[in-house]
């Protein structure tokens, strides 16, 4: 079964933390989409899923960083104050999950306009679509 743990019976003893729960569904955005909001300096907030060192060789333009291990409810009020803020979280691409688990602990947290931009910054930087470094913009070498 793979990393899916359930328990079955009532007695059994279950760490709650093990057991997966069902998918989430998160409203996407497109590469195009993010790029608009961006340039239009829409209010919202970008979110970089991935390792803070992940993040600070390179993320998409005023990204900040939360991997989903450093959530932390406290930190999270003070940099999202409003829970009705948009939210636009991001990993590398399709295939990573940090994307989804720091937006379920965003949902969890009662934040609730969280979209996911699925593609990632490799989907972005490999459109050639500007990314940042220590706040400056940075262009990959070929």
């Amino acid at each position: 079964m793979g990393r899916l743990r359930r328990c079955w019976s009532l007695r059994a003893t279950c760490d709650p933390s093990a057991v997966t729960r069902p998918a989430l569904v998160l409203p996407t955005i497109t590469a195009n989409e993010l790029l608009d909001k961006i340039e239009n300096r829409d209010s919202f907030v970008l979110v970089d899923a991935l390792a803070p060192m992940v993040y600070a060789h390179s993320h998409l333009p005023g990204a900040i960083n939360l991997p989903p291990a450093d959530i932390d409810p406290a930190r999270i009020a003070r940099r999202i104050p409003d829970p009705q803020s948009e939210i636009v979280v991001y990993c590398s691409s399709p295939d990573c999950d940090d994307s989804v688990a720091t937006a379920r602990r965003l949902q969890d947290l009662g934040y609730t306009n969280v979209r996911h931009y699925a593609g990632g910054k490799n989907e972005w930087r490999d459109a050639g679509l500007p990314l940042e470094r220590a706040g400056k913009p940075f262009a990959p070498k070929p």
